[in-house]
């Protein structure tokens, strides 16, 4: 999935006025982030409490609801002045730029339902380890991100963030669509299971809100992250180019996160009831994240950051300047999310959700107060700002979670 974040910021860079098309489509996914975050751990949840036919109706009844309403709110942002006064006002966006993130929200209008409805299935297809149909969908959701976009690219005359936004709602639809086709035959099994577990209460909605609520904070704050970041970027010195090439360094470096924020489920689902998959779940995760960060690094402080981001991603020679640095600052991020999300997965196999939303705010403050002191006292170049910022406050929050993960651990194993 990862891939097409390099993909279409390539595309749109090879389009008319690459800049402030590059801009508005960061801007737009940054939007289409924050409104999706309500669903995001909707595979968390599906995956540790989808155990019979019960339970399954209750949590899907649930995800509907919650679709719904976020389509709506998304729907009343973009017909009432408010998206303006977000965009123009508070962020202080081109009205051109303006123009063209709000003709690509639309395009994305589909984006959290079909986000939330392919997450609560793929729990699903995890909990019952068909994982491998979990990787089939993302082929299958690339495969018409590309179709979309080179359709696009070659046969129709539009700006570059409408070819982006297109090809994102193209592929998340397909992958929903999909995934509810390979459950298929998981639903039919667990049908006629009334009930799993004798000793589990049937799952009410005061239950799963219960669960859930720490659980949907968590990227809610997480993902404010990237407006707020945009936010600054747009009063620093720079602001165009930094827009401009943020979501490019994002893609990349989520090429090497994306393998942490997958983990996430995995250690959730081989955990074990006693916590006995902990020690070869701890020592892969140790390895994983010495991976993704010695692979980024050779990417960041190697010519092939130049190669990467002026030929591969097309960016102009004064766009891979500036974003060289924050590439490497950034290097870190991909170990440090293989750490949290295996600190997230062992808090909620163990249903200990709130302290992975107190380590989000954490982290969300701490990019605040670093972006605040960088941009408005030190006049950083708003990328660079952003970069360390992000590193910051991660590692905040890893280190907030560190007794509560262990302490879970610990009173198991005993």
């Amino acid at each position: 999935m990862s891939v097409e974040g390099p993909l279409l910021a390539a595309i749109i860079a090879r389009l008319t006025d690459p800049k402030f098309n590059l801009a508005a489509y960061g801007v737009a996914f940054s939007f289409a982030l924050i409104v999706e975050a309500p669903v995001i751990m909707m595979l968390s949840a599906s995956t540790a409490l989808v155990k019979d036919w019960q339970s399954f109706i209750q949590l899907k009844k649930f995800t509907y609801i919650l679709n719904g309403t976020l389509t709506l709110f998304l729907l009343v942002v973009l017909l009432t002045p408010l998206f303006t006064f977000i965009t123009e006002t508070l962020i202080g966006l081109p009205a051109n730029v303006s123009h063209l993130t709000h003709i690509a929200m639309f395009i994305l209008l589909p984006w959290p339902g079909a986000i939330g409805y392919r997450r609560f299935y793929q729990g699903i297809l995890i909990r019952n380890n068909l994982t491998r149909r979990v990787a089939y969908g993302t082929i299958i959701r690339l495969l018409s991100v590309v179709t979309t976009a080179f359709t696009l690219y070659f046969f129709f005359r539009v700006p570059g963030v409408i070819v982006g936004s297109t090809a994102l709602s193209a592929g998340v639809i397909m992958e929903a669509l999909a995934s509810r086709l390979m459950v298929h035959s998981v639903l039919k099994r667990i049908k006629g299971i009334e009930n799993l577990d004798n000793h589990d209460e049937p799952l009410t909605y005061s239950a799963i809100s219960k669960f859930y609520y720490p659980l949907a904070l968590t990227p809610m704050i997480a993902l404010g992250v990237q407006p707020v970041i945009t936010f600054f970027m747009g009063q620093s010195r720079f602001s165009i180019e930094s827009l401009a090439v943020f979501p490019v360094v994002n893609s990349l470096v989520f090429i090497f996160r994306a393998l942490g924020l997958s983990y996430q489920e995995v250690a959730i689902s081989l955990m074990g009831k006693r916590a006995e998959g902990y020690i070869a779940l701890r020592n892969f995760a140790t390895l994983l994240g010495a991976a993704v960060v010695i692979l980024l690094s050779l990417i960041a402080f190697t010519p092939l950051s130049h190669l990467w981001y002026a030929k591969v991603s097309g960016l102009s020679e004064v766009l891979t300047a500036f974003a060289k640095l924050p590439t490497q600052v950034l290097a870190l991020i991909p170990g440090l999310t293989v750490l949290i999300s295996f600190q997230r997965a062992i808090l909620v196999h163990f249903r200990k959700t709130p302290p992975i939303t107190w380590a989000t705010v954490i982290e969300f403050a701490g990019i605040v107060a670093v972006l605040f002191l960088l941009i408005q006292n030190f006049d950083t170049v708003g990328v660079v700002a952003a970069a360390v910022a992000m590193v910051l406050g991660r590692l905040a929050a890893n280190l907030y979670l560190i007794p509560f993960h262990t302490r879970e651990v610990r009173k198991t194993l005993r």
